[in-house]
C-alpha cells in the first residue's frame, strides 16, 4: 500500500546502544504492532485517520497488526529491533503487496467514517508510485521511549544496504515534516508534495538513488 507513513525522527544517529536488526516472524506481530502504535501516535496522517486521542493507540495497534499479517509479512521484508520495526517491499513483490479487498475491508472497519478518505488516500498515493524498479520503504518507526538509541537508523541502514547491493533506488512517503531532514541525511530527496483529500495532511514522496 503506497500510503503508509514513515516515522524515523527519533533515530537519526546511531550509538552504542543500537540493536542488530533481525527478520520478523509471526511471533513478532504483537510486539511490532505495539512499537509502531507508539511511534505513530502523533503522526499527522494517523491523527487524521484516528482523530480520537483516547482510542488511537488501540486502533493503531490493530491497524499495524492487519498490515503485518495480511500484507507485509507474507510479501514484504519485515525487520525489527527491540524497540523499532520496519517494513520493506522488494521490486518483485510490489504487485502482491498491494492490499486486497479483504485487507481494505478490515482496515475500513477500524477507520469507521474515515474509511472513504482512506480509500481516496490509497488512490492518491498510488498515483505517485514510481514506474522504475525500486525498493519501497513502507513503514519504519521506533518507540518514543527509546529515543536516541539508533534502532530506527539501524533498520534504515539495513534496508538501504540491500537496495544498494541490487543497484536500485528506494522510495518512501512521509506525512511528518520533521522527518524530511532525517531522510535527507540518508540520501533521500523530495520528489513531490501531495495534498491529500478531505483536508488531509501533506504527503511527501521521496527517492534515494543507489550508492555503490
Amino acid at each position: 500500500m503506497r500510503m503508509t507513513n514513515t516515522n524515523a525522527t527519533t533515530n537519526a544517529t546511531t550509538n552504542a546502544d543500537t540493536s542488530t536488526p533481525r527478520a520478523a516472524t509471526g511471533e513478532d506481530v504483537g510486539a511490532m504492532s505495539r512499537v509502531l502504535a507508539r511511534a505513530f501516535e502523533d503522526d499527522p496522517m494517523m491523527c487524521w485517520f484516528f482523530p480520537e486521542d483516547a482510542t488511537r493507540p488501540a486502533a493503531l495497534g490493530s491497524y499495524f497488526t492487519t498490515l503485518l499479517t495480511r500484507q507485509y509479512l507474507p510479501y514484504g521484508l519485515c525487520e525489527r529491533t527491540e524497540h523499532a520495526a520496519a517494513f520493506w517491499v522488494a521490486p518483485e513483490a510490489q504487485e502482491k503487496a498491494v492490499p486486497d479487498e479483504g485487507t481494505i475491508r478490515e482496515l475500513a472497519e477500524l477507520l469507521g467514517d474515515r474509511a472513504g478518505w482512506f480509500r481516496q488516500c490509497v488512490d492518491a498515493a498510488a498515483a505517485t508510485a514510481p514506474q522504475e524498479a525500486h525498493w519501497y520503504l513502507a513503514v519504519i518507526g521506533a518507540d518514543p521511549l527509546a529515543q536516541g538509541r539508533g534502532q530506527g537508523a539501524a533498520l534504515l541502514r539495513s534496508g538501504l544496504a540491500r537496495a544498494d547491493a541490487a543497484g536500485l533506488p528506494v522510495h518512501l512517503e512521509s506525512s511528518k515534516a520533521e522527518n524530511l531532514a532525517v531522510y535527507r541525511h540518508f540520501g533521500f530527496e523530495v520528489l513531490e508534495e501531495v495534498a491529500l483529500p478531505g483536508d488531509g495532511p501533506t504527503l511527501w514522496t521521496m527517492r534515494r538513488a543507489p550508492r555503490g
